[in-house]
C-alpha cells in the first residue's frame, strides 16, 4: 500500500545521471540496474521524490529538497535542518525514517539545491477519504487514535540532552513569538475582514500564558496523514513523517495544533466539510480523550488548554488565509484554493465557539 507517484516533468530539476553517480558513491549496498525517479504529487511544502534503483523488486529512497526559490528562506524548507534532525532522532525515537545522505549546498547538487536521502518506509498512509480494502472499524480507530497521543507523548517525554537537538530551536519566549508571528501572518494575508478572525487574534494577544511547560521536541504537523502505518495492522505506526516544522518549544503548542486538525463526528457540518483527516470515523477518540491520555502519558496536565486548541485553530485558519490570499490575488490560478478562504472562515468561527464555551468540546 503505497502512495502513488507521478513521472517527472519539464518542470522538475533533477539530473537523473547525475543523482545516480552521487548515490552510488554515498549510499553502500545499493543494487546494480536502472534508476527511476517520480514525484509525490502532493501533500508535502517541500518537493519529494521516489527514487528506485535496481527496477521493481530494487531498492526504494525517498528524496526531500526544498521548492524552488526557497532553499535558504525559511527553516521548514532547510533538508540540513531537517536531515540533521532525523539522523539525530534515530536512537532514541525509532519512528523515524533512516537518513542515508545529504548535499549540504547547492554547488555540485544534481537538483541544483541542497536535499538529503532516506530509506522509504513501506505503509498506509490514512488521507481525507478511508482507503479501499482496509477495514477501519470502531475497534481499529479507537486503538489507533490512543496510539496517535502516545506517539505525540512519547516524543514529548525525549530528553532533549539525549537527542542533541537542543540547540535546534530557541524555547524561552516561544509562544509569545508564536502569537505574535501568526497574527501578523494574518494580517498580511487579508481579503475580506473575518470578523471572528479578528476576534480571535486580539484575544490571543491578550491571554498568552505567563507559565511554559518543560522545553520539549515538537514536530508542529501532527496528523493522522503524517504517519505510515502497517497494512495488516493499521493500529500500528510504522514511521512519523514530515519534520521540516520540528524544533524545540512548548509541548502544549504542539498537541494544540493536533488537535485542530481533529475533526470528531459530532462537529458541526461545516468542519467535518473541511476534509482534515479521518478523526471523525467512529471509534476514534474525542479530543478530550486525546487530552486525557496524554496527560496519563506525560505526568504532566495540560494547563491553558483553550488557548492553545484556539490558538492552534487560529495558526491552521492563517494557513488557510495564506493560500487563500495568493489565489485572490492571482499569483495562482489553482480552483482548488478557491474555497480556502471559506476554510478559514470556518475555522475561526470553530474557535470563536470555543471561547464563547470556554471548553474544546464544543461542536
Amino acid at each position: 500500500m503505497k502512495d502513488a507517484t507521478k513521472p517527472l516533468t519539464g518542470k522538475d530539476t533533477v539530473d537523473v545521471a547525475a543523482l545516480e553517480a552521487w548515490l552510488r558513491d554515498r549510499v553502500p549496498g545499493l543494487p546494480a540496474g536502472p534508476i527511476v525517479v517520480e514525484r509525490f504529487p502532493a501533500g508535502h511544502s517541500n518537493l519529494t521524490y521516489l527514487v528506485r534503483v535496481g527496477g521493481d523488486e530494487g531498492r526504494e529512497l525517498v528524496l526531500r529538497a526544498p521548492p524552488p526559490g526557497a532553499a535558504h528562506i525559511a527553516t521548514g524548507h532547510d533538508m540540513v535542518r531537517e536531515h540533521r534532525i532525523l539522523t539525530r532522532l534515530a536512537p532514541v525515537y525509532p519512528l523515524v525514517p533512516t537518513t542515508r545522505g545529504v548535499q549540504e549546498d547547492g554547488e555540485g547538487s544534481p537538483l541544483g539545491t541542497p536535499f538529503y536521502v532516506m530509506d522509504r518506509v513501506d505503509g498506509l498512509i490514512l488521507r481525507a477519504r478511508a482507503p479501499k480494502h482496509i477495514v477501519l472499524d470502531e475497534a481499529t480507530m479507537a486503538t489507533l487514535s490512543h496510539r496517535f497521543i502516545e506517539t505525540l507523548a512519547d516524543l514529548h517525554r525525549l530528553d532533549l540532552d539525549a537527542t542533541g537537538l537542543r540547540d535546534i530551536g530557541r524555547p524561552d519566549g516561544y509562544v509569545q513569538r508564536q502569537v505574535d508571528g501568526w497574527r501578523a501572518r494574518y494580517d498580511k494575508s487579508r481579503t475580506d475582514e473575518v470578523s471572528d478572525l479578528e476576534r480571535v487574534s486580539s484575544w490571543l494577544a491578550s491571554h498568552v500564558p505567563s507559565r511554559s511547560a518543560q522545553p520539549a521536541i515538537v514536530h508542529n504537523d501532527f496528523k493522522y496523514d503524517n504517519l505510515v502505518l502497517d497494512p495488516a495492522d493499521p493500529t500500528r505506526i510504522r514511521a512519523v513523517l514530515d519534520w521540516e516544522l520540528c524544533t524545540v518549544g512548548e509541548p502544549r503548542m504542539d498537541l494544540g495544533t493536533s488537535l485542530a486538525y481533529w475533526v470528531q463526528a459530532d462537529d458541526g457540518d461545516d468542519m467535518r466539510a473541511l476534509s482534515l483527516g479521518l478523526t471523525h470515523l467512529p471509534g476514534n477518540a474525542t479530543r478530550l480523550e486525546l487530552v486525557r491520555r496524554y496527560e496519563e502519558r506525560t505526568g504532566v496536565a495540560v494547563d491553558d488548554l483553550v488557548f492553545h486548541y484556539v490558538f492552534a485553530l487560529f495558526k491552521v485558519a492563517t494557513i488557510a488565509q495564506q493560500i487563500y490570499f495568493r489565489f485572490a490575488k492571482g499569483f495562482t490560478s489553482d480552483e482548488r484554493f478557491a474555497l480556502m478562504g471559506l476554510g478559514a472562515a470556518v475555522l475561526g468561527a470553530k474557535a470563536a465557539r470555543v471561547l464563547d464555551a470556554d471548553r474544546i468540546d464544543v461542536p
